[in-house]
Formats: structure tokens, sequence, C-alpha cells
């Protein structure tokens, strides 16, 4: 029965056109996720290099059982 439901069907790209569908959400999101990734950058630009890239090693950790 679905074999002949499309049998005919042809499917087609559907673009977004603003002046059809309308808001700017789109873009708005597009704006607040590049924001996000330049920030996330500048944070982990700056923490770099206030460690000075130095590599920090941790000791052992003491247990009870240890003497």
């Amino acid at each position: 029965m679905s074999e002949d439901k499309f049998k005919d069907y042809v499917p087609q790209i559907i673009e977004y056109d603003a002046a059809v569908d309308g808001s700017d959400e789109h873009k708005i999101r597009e704006n607040h996720l590049e924001v996000k990734e330049n920030l996330l950058d500048k944070i982990r630009n700056a923490k770099a290099k206030a460690k000075g890239n130095q590599t920090t090693f941790r000791g052992n950790i003491r247990t009870e059982n240890e003497r």
C-alpha cells in the first residue's frame, strides 16, 4: 500500500526564505554560537598564558594504610 502512495513523489529542496518564513531566530542563534566560541577561545588562551605553560606534577596521594 505504501508503495502506491509514494510512487509519484519527487523530493524537493526547500530553502529558507525570510519573506515567507519570517523570523530571524536562526541568525540570532548563529550569532550567539559564534560569540560563545570566541569567548571560550579567549578564556582558554588567557588560562594558558596565566599558567605560563608550566607542567605541574602531583605527588602520590597518601592513604591511611601506608607508612
